[in-house]
């Protein structure tokens, strides 16, 4: 369905139909999660498939104008793709601002809300919730390292 999306839609736009673009498409749509354009450009090379980081971020930004790839842009320093699955419903990210793991959530009654929710003059066709904080392993981490140095004090 995805390669069929990208077909009519590179058709529509009269560009090229290139083994590259493709390649790149069957990968991000092989991958759970997010991801960022160096870690797309080093599985592909990691699969043989040499592509210049040019036609991979040429190429997300296809992707992205036809509806398939959707980007997040996580804090000023990382930006992160996901594939856009036509029948996932909305989800909010869950990052830690120690780590910088992201999870994702499904939080069905503000999916609800947000559904509902009726604007003037506009009509939406999705949103993103992200919310920032530290995941329970950076938490113990920070916990342990605390405890240790109170410790140390004490001696």
């Amino acid at each position: 369905m995805a390669k069929n999306k990208f077909t009519l839609f590179l058709g529509s736009k009269q560009l090229r139909k290139t083994p590259e673009r493709y390649a790149i498409l069957d990968k991000i749509f092989s991958i759970n999660g997010h991801f960022d354009i160096e870690s797309l450009h080093d599985m592909l090379e990691s699969d043989s498939y040499h592509v210049s980081k040019a036609t991979v971020y040429n190429t997300i930004g296809l992707l992205i104008e036809c509806g398939l790839v959707r980007r997040h842009s996580l804090d000023n320093k990382q930006t992160k793709y996901e594939k856009i699955i036509s029948n996932s419903p909305n989800h909010q990210h869950l990052i830690c601002t120690e780590c910088g793991k992201i999870k994702e959530v499904k939080d069905n009654e503000f999916s609800a809300y947000m559904n509902a929710r009726k604007f003037t003059a506009f009509t939406t066709s999705y949103f993103q919730l992200y919310i920032y904080g530290i995941c329970n392993n950076c938490l113990r981490k920070k916990k342990r390292v605390t405890k240790e140095k109170s410790i140390k004090i004490s001696k």
